[in-house]
Parts: C-alpha cells; structure tokens; sequence
C-alpha cells in the first residue's frame, strides 16, 4: 500500500499536559527509529523524511539521473530537524518541511504540526546525529536482512515514486548500501532496542506497551480540584472584580435593566427557539462590544465632512482574530464577526473524556497569525465559550494559546456566564494576564451525573457521566441554540 508522507495519526485526544498552575508538566514522549532504507520500518511508524535540504537545479538535475547521493548525512538538514522535534517536545507548535520524491525537492509548503502526546520519528539518519538522539525518549534500529531490503526498495520505487528497476539498483549500489553500511548500521549501537524487519509483531507489541505505561504515569487530573476550588482570600475573584479592587482583569457587564431583561428571556426554559437564538446573538454583540474596549488603540486625526480636524483613535495591533471552543463558542462567533469585518476565526474542540470527565483536546484548527510563532507573538486573540463553569476547557484552550506563542495578556476570553465559586479562582492563579469578558455572573456550581448520555468507549456502552452546571444558569448553550 502507498504511503503518504507527513501523515499525522490521530488518537482519541490529548488529556491535560499541564499543572493547575498553568505550566506544561510533562514533556511528548518521543521515539526515534533507524535503520536501512526498506528495512520495515514502516511497520513501526508511519516514515518523517521531509527533512531533506533544499536542493539546486544541478542537484535535481543529478537526482533525476539517480546520481545524487541522498543516504548520505549531510543530505539532511539535521539541526531543523532536531528544532522542530524538541518543539513537539516541550508542547509548542512547529511547521516541518514537505518533501516530494517525485520532484527531489523541498516543497515551499509546510505542514503545522501541534499537540502530540506521542512522536514518532522515523528516518534513516534517524539516530545519526547527537542532537536528535538527545531528543528521543525511547530509541530504536530496525534491522533487516540486505536482500530483502533491496527487493522492497525495488518494488516501493518504481510502484510509488516512477523509478525503473536500472535506476533504482545503480542508486543502490552507489549509494545506498555503502551509506548504510558506512552511516545506518552504526548508529544501531545508539539504540535502545533492536527490531526484526519481518515477524515483529512480538517487538511492536512491547514497545506499544511500554509508551501506553509512559503516558498512564503522564496523566493529569484535576477537573474535580477546578470545580471545587475556592480563592486563596476570604473574597471570591469575581466580587474583587465589581469592587474594581485586586484584580481589574474580570471585567463583567454593567449589568443594566437592558441586559437582565435579556438574560430573563435566555434563562426561561419555555423561550422559543428562535428567540433564544435572537436574544443569545444580541447578547455576543453587546459582550464582544464591551471586549473590543481591551484591545489596544492609538490616537488618529482625521478631517470630518465639514473640513474640520477630529482626535479619535484606531486600533493599534498587527493581528486581532478570534478562537471558539466548540460548539458552545459558536454563537459569540457571530458577535465577533458584527464588530469586526473579516475577522479570520478558528476554533478548539475540548470534550470531556466519558471516564474521568477530564477535558481531552481533539480538534485544532487555528487562524494563520497563531500557526506561525513569529506572528502569534503579536497578535491578539477573542478566545470565546459560552460559560464558564469548572473552567476546565477554558485552561486548556488558553495553554494551548500560549504554547503557540501567544502573549498572556493578549488573550481577551469572552463569555456569557462564569460561575462564581467555579474553577475561575484557579484560572485567575493560573494566568492572571487573561482578561475574562463577562455578561453575568452566577453563585453556583453543583456537581451532578448526566445520565441521557451514552457513549461508546472501547467497545463498551457508558451510560452519563459527571458534570458539572451553573445554577441558575442557562442550561446547555449550545444545544439550546443548535439543535
């Protein structure tokens, strides 16, 4: 079967990386696999060799003459290679290089790459240089009988990349095979453990084990802690915030006749769905409207239609775009999009796991400004939810921000509801640069058991599960307005 190349595997999603203080706590786990070109590793992970430099046309012009010598160490960019891997590592997003190797050339594109538990990275330099090596968690050569991995390198080469049969064995027997005896073969004394190149569903079996222990002893809990938490003083956070006292950065909406005669309308359970879906979007105008207020503005001079001068003031940030957490955020979508034109909008998915009601990260897809760390440096960022309640998704969508690159205090998070005795007192502590946009506040936060939900976990029906809700509240948001 063909193989893609910088193919991301997905799992069930990314559970906390992070302590209740904010800070990455542990570490992807990363394993690098060597070996010789069709020795089988694909049987161990899906192959990484984008990494190849980029060439000159006499380069490509030698390659496509299968006299370019790409087994070779100093074919390979090394030291980008072992960049973007220690950002994986350490949880920061990077952008590793496309390679096409029916071109033999270094694509300009890129391809994002963020929030891996797990990285596996696969090449036959793999465990060459020092640097990489430092990065590998678990190191492992694959080893393979030669003939078997020139009958494979045959076949892939003329069935996936258009080679024929004589070009591929005089770029075997130039290159590759002296490379690997000279370079591969050597940095098997690197590994941690040696594969088989066939029969080795024994070996897989074993390192699979070993990674499932490593993220098992990885895990965070602390949902629970969240949504029981309280502020270190005899205050809440959110009565500091109405007495404008200690933390000016909840800002909650004055809360007018105007805007609890909406709230009365958006709590009624007997409200109509097209009304609700009316007042909850005049609502995100008004919060978002309030929110612009915390961007930043520089003064501006302009001449009114009557030729007089007025001082009035623009805004002054490179890159304003918005971020929701799926679904619930949706409707304050439509807010951001009233105030600013063309806002570009991406969005999280955070789902509570069915076991442990931990939140779990199983979708991103961000606006441009935050993919590319130069720009996320600068860019300011409406993160939008429709409450918050445990404040479990709201942490893990602002660690994600920040492993991106984006400021704290850049992050303005915009919502309609927060939960008084919540897990805000921990979010505050966490990052107290955040600045929480709020139409309301609510006193209660009451455990409970959802039992119309029924999930399929591992071949297994789970009937409800723990949640928490905000009382009085609003219900759940985002069915009310969906569905």
């Amino acid at each position: 079967m063909a193989l893609k190349k910088n193919t991301i595997l997905k799992s069930h999603g990314r559970p906390p990386w992070y302590s209740e203080d904010g800070l990455p706590l542990t570490d992807a786990f990363v394993v690098g696999i060597a070996g010789g070109s069709a020795s089988g590793k694909t049987h161990v992970a899906r192959q990484i060799d984008s990494f190849y430099k980029k060439h000159s046309p006499e380069e490509i012009d030698l390659a496509f003459a299968n006299k370019y010598d790409f087994d070779h160490p100093d074919a390979l960019d090394m030291s980008l290679f072992a960049s973007c891997l220690a950002d994986l590592k350490v949880c920061r997003q990077t952008n590793i290089p496309v390679y096409s190797f029916t071109e033999h050339q270094r694509l300009n594109e890129t391809k994002y790459l963020y929030g891996a538990a797990i990285i596996i990275a696969e090449g036959i330099m793999a465990l060459q240089d020092p640097a990489l090596r430092a990065v590998y968690d678990l190191k492992i050569f694959v080893q393979c009988d030669s003939d078997l991995m020139l009958a494979r390198r045959i076949r892939r080469d003329v069935k996936e990349r258009g080679r024929s049969v004589d070009g591929v064995l005089e770029q075997y027997l130039r290159f590759v095979k002296p490379s690997y005896d000279n370079f591969v073969l050597p940095t098997s004394r690197y590994a941690d453990i040696i594969v088989p190149g066939s029969d080795n569903h024994v070996a897989i079996e074993l390192i699979s084990s070993h990674i499932r222990r490593q993220l098992d002893d990885r895990t965070r809990r602390f949902r629970s802690k969240m949504a029981l938490s309280r502020a270190n003083s005899s205050t809440s956070i959110s009565q500091l915030a109405f007495e404008q006292v200690g933390h000016p950065n909840l800002i909650v909406l004055p809360q007018t006749p105007q805007l609890k005669g909406i709230y009365t309308i958006l709590r009624d359970k007997t409200t109509p769905k097209q009304d609700f879906i009316f007042f909850l979007e005049r609502l995100s105008t008004l919060v978002i409207g309030d929110a612009m207020a915390q961007l930043p503005y520089r003064d501006k001079i302009v001449v009114t239609p009557v030729g007089e001068d007025y001082a009035g003031k623009e805004l002054d940030a490179d890159h304003v775009c918005g971020v929701s957490i799926l679904r619930a955020g949706g409707p304050l979508e439509r807010g951001l999009q009233r105030v600013i034109a063309d806002v570009p909008i991406g969005s999280l998915l955070v789902q509570s796991d069915s076991k442990t009601s931990e939140p779990l990260l199983l979708h991103v897809m961000l606006p441009f400004c935050i993919r590319q760390r130069h720009l996320a440096e600068k860019a300011w960022v409406f993160l939008m939810d429709a409450q918050i309640g445990t404040a479990a998704s709201a942490f893990m969508a602002i660690r994600v921000l920040l492993d991106h690159g984006v400021p704290q205090n850049h992050i303005i998070f915009v919502t309609f509801l927060v939960a008084r005795e919540g897990g805000v007192s921990v979010l505050h502590r966490a990052f107290p640069q955040v600045k929480i946009v709020a139409g309301a506040v609510d006193e209660e936060l009451r455990e409970t058991w959802l039992t119309d939900v029924i999930e399929e976990v591992e071949g297994e029906s789970t009937e409800g599960r723990k949640a928490w809700i905000i009382e009085p509240g609003m219900g759940q948001i985002g069915d009310r307005y969906y569905l």
